[in-house]
């Protein structure tokens, strides 16, 4: 092993199964990281990124996972040889992991002091009064307000970005000379996103560590990492410094990821199409009550005297951070939660409709959900699924027009119809989101909610589904809400953009302008996390 290498990986292998059904999910792969070097692991879901990263500390379960071939060695163990008391010490203690969903890997039944003095008990033997020092210090460190407060409270009581806080609070507490970060920003809005970077970079910094940064957003690599290594299907296809993988990819599915970003301009539509959604002074408030008689004492305003206008063929993007009221939004048009103010839907008021009145519309006022998988039935095939919307609202006369519905909604959105007997867990994510679309288009809508449709997707997934979606939109005219916290998709697909914070509408306006010349602080701020700092033509393309 090079002395100047604290990680080094030869030839590994890791297979899971036995027999016919052994799947090689790594295969070959040769890995350096130095001491206090960010390296960049990347490449789409299902490439062995987090499996050749999960190997390191050995957190791969055994079996059903193998290791048929190579060698891990960190400083001077040889991990996948060592015993389990060295394994102990190591993982945890001079390694640390931060994990994509933090709200997985953190007890619920733990408070944050439990939970972090844990690791503090079994590396380093501190409790008590000692242990409290530390956890404060670490709360602080990675940016917890009032950290001595938030002691006693649980993972629920956070938020998303309070929460991955902790857990890089966790993995920091040992002071580990490795730390492995497995997509630990997918979730978070684009400015928590920017901070836990930020944070993850100055601790990076101030403590001297190295780093093994997976991702597979490839504007984090070039704001993160020094050098990076891309992963396809198992194996390292390219690797090396971040300015010669970006400027000069050598390898094939390097210059497609990077052109995979979704891009392009929206869907060009006539100037004076009619309004097929409108709200005007729309406002959603949740009360507070209190007391044995429950009292409402006050009111939690998640969308508070919003008015907008969605045209066929246009779309009207809805950016803001987590809790701002986005999708909240998006169900008060469509009538799925309780709401004053005005609601107009292809020039009739639909506010005092009742349900049964309402019900025929419906089909025409569509929703495709953030999560395809937990929108999809799992006990029911992809053809009962699209055709459920067929049935409930009469559209087929006969078995055979309803499988053909089914079929032609497949073809539209990309998917094979002789699959439409599967189910959804035997379909990829970027698969399954084209379901859940499907499932929509099939009632031919002409209003549409798209509720982070892209967010959980890869790059590349996340260019097809924007394609797909300008193409219907181009063929049927529809109208489509899009919220979204991914500025870029955002930007690829809208006409007009409207801005939330804490409910009110913060900034509105053309696309172009919204990106270009945000004028409200906000704005500029969500704008900057993104798009990097404001010129004087406009925010650049670079993180």
């Amino acid at each position: 092993m090079s002395p100047q290498h604290l990680l080094e990986i030869r030839g590994l292998e890791v297979t899971f199964g036995s027999g016919k059904d052994t799947v090689r999910a790594v295969r070959g792969v040769d890995l350096d990281i130095g001491r206090g070097e960010i390296v960049a692991l990347v490449g789409e879901s299902g490439s062995g990124k987090s499996v050749t990263a999960l190997s390191v500390p050995r957190l791969l379960p055994c079996p059903p996972a193998h290791h048929p071939a190579g060698s891990i060695r960190f400083d001077d163990a040889a991990m996948l040889e060592a015993d389990d008391k060295t394994i102990r010490e190591i993982r945890g203690g001079r390694i640390g992991m931060i994990f994509q969903e933090p709200m997985s890997s953190l007890n619920p039944l733990h408070t944050i002091e439990k939970q972090i003095g844990e690791m503090l008990s079994i590396h380093r033997g501190i409790a008590g009064a000692e242990a409290r020092d530390r956890i404060v210090a670490l709360l602080d460190k990675v940016g917890i307000p009032d950290a001595a407060v938030r002691l006693g409270a649980y993972p629920h009581q956070l938020s998303g970005g309070q929460r991955q806080r902790v857990m890089i609070a966790m993995a920091l507490a040992n002071d580990p000379e490795l730390l492995i970060a497995d997509e630990p920003t997918t979730a978070l809005d684009v400015t928590v996103q920017a901070q836990i970077l930020d944070l993850l970079k100055d601790l990076q910094r101030e403590t001297g560590m190295a780093m093994l940064f997976i991702t597979h957003d490839l504007g984090i690599v070039r704001r993160l990492a020094e050098r990076v290594y891309v992963m396809q299907s198992g194996v390292v296809v390219e690797e090396g410094t971040v300015g010669e993988v970006f400027e000069r990819p050598a390898h094939a599915y390097t210059r497609q990821l990077l052109d995979a970003e979704p891009g392009g301009h929206p869907v060009e539509a006539a100037p004076d199409a009619q309004v097929a959604m409108a709200a005007t002074n729309l406002r959603v408030w949740f009360p507070v009550r209190k007391g044995i008689l429950q009292r409402t004492v006050d009111h939690i305003k998640a969308v508070d005297e919003i008015t907008l206008n969605v045209r066929e063929g246009h779309t009207v993007g809805v950016v803001g951070e987590s809790g701002s009221g986005k999708t909240t939004l998006g169900l008060a048009l469509l009538r799925l939660c309780s709401s004053r103010g005005r609601i107009r839907f292809l020039g009739t008021d639909i506010q005092g409709m009742k349900s049964g009145a309402l019900r025929p519309m419906r089909r025409q006022m569509q929703i495709v959900f953030q999560d395809p998988y937990g929108s999809l039935s799992p006990r029911m095939s992809i053809a009962q699924i699209i055709a459920e919307g067929i049935d409930l609202h009469g559209l087929a006369s006969t078995r055979q027009s309803r499988d053909a519905l089914v079929c032609q909604a497949l073809e539209e959105v990309g998917l094979d119809p002789n699959s439409r007997h599967r189910y959804p867990h035997e379909f990829s994510g970027g698969q399954r989101q084209r379901i859940a679309i499907a499932r929509a288009m099939v009632l031919k809508p002409q209003f549409v909610v798209l509720d982070e449709p892209t967010s959980a997707l890869d790059v590349s997934v996340q260019a097809q589904i924007v394609d797909l979606l300008r193409d219907l939109q181009r063929r049927h005219r529809l109208a489509y809400l899009f919220i979204s916290h991914d500025l870029r998709v955002v930007r690829a697909l809208s006409d007009e953009v409207v801005v939330m914070k804490d409910g009110r509408v913060v900034e509105q306006g053309p696309a172009d302008r919204i990106f270009d010349q945000p004028t409200r602080a906000y704005t500029q701020a969500l704008m900057s996390a993104v798009f990097g700092v404001k010129g004087p033509g406009g925010f650049s393309g670079d993180p």
